[in-house]
Parts: structure tokens; C-alpha cells; sequence
């Protein structure tokens, strides 16, 4: 049985879809994955994590800290609101969700490190 209290009660279809969506990776994906290996070597950072009925972009358990990028269709209204109760949903875990956006990445990898840092301390 896998760990509940790191998938939260998460379904199997969840898993099935976290599976697919880490092998459709996207390049800003791949760039924030690669700098979280080698800026955070201690943590144990998992890539399209199942949480609940959720699955996080990047999910750090030791912090509980998840880490959401957004493309563009964020900023549409419907997602908005997704976005926003999906974070409430993941905050009443007692998880801490930071977000940032495709641009953020790949025009100023170094501050969201930063951010990133300051989040899990």
C-alpha cells in the first residue's frame, strides 16, 4: 500500500494520469526540475505527485511544499477559480502551494529559485 499520508487518499485514476502527464513533460518543467536537484540535494523534490483528487507539479513532502507552474491559460477566468479552490483544497492538508509562471522560469530562473528557497525554510 503506498504511504497515505503523502498521496492523501488519492485514487488509482489519479496515478494513472499523474503517470502520463510526467512522461509528456514540458520544457519549463524540465528546467525547474533539473535546478531543484541541484539547488536542493537534501530534498526530495517528485515530479507530478498524486495528492488527494490533485496532482502537484512538484511536491516536496519533507516541507510540504508544493510547486505549481502555470502556463497561460491560467489567467482564464474558469481556471482562475479552479486554481484557486485546488490551492485552498491543498492548503486545508497544511501544504504550503507556491506558484509561478512559465515566463518566471524561463526569464528569471535565479529569483524563483530564491522564492522557492525562502518558501521551504
Amino acid at each position: 500500500m503506498k504511504n497515505e499520508s503523502m498521496f492523501y487518499g488519492a485514487e488509482p485514476i489519479i496515478f494513472e494520469l499523474a503517470k502520463k502527464l510526467r512522461n509528456n513533460v514540458t520544457p519549463t518543467e524540465t528546467i525547474l526540475w533539473g535546478r531543484l536537484k541541484e539547488k536542493f540535494p537534501e530534498l526530495k523534490f517528485r515530479r507530478q505527485h498524486p495528492i488527494s483528487v490533485y496532482i502537484a507539479d512538484f511536491y516536496c513532502h519533507s516541507k510540504k511544499v508544493i510547486i505549481e507552474i502555470d502556463g497561460s491559460i491560467h489567467n482564464l477566468p474558469d481556471i482562475k477559480n479552479n486554481d484557486e479552490i485546488r490551492q485552498k483544497d491543498l492548503e486545508d492538508f497544511g501544504i504550503k502551494v507556491i506558484r509561478f509562471t512559465n515566463k518566471e522560469i524561463l526569464n528569471n530562473l535565479e529569483a524563483t529559485l530564491e522564492k522557492i528557497e525562502k518558501s521551504i525554510k
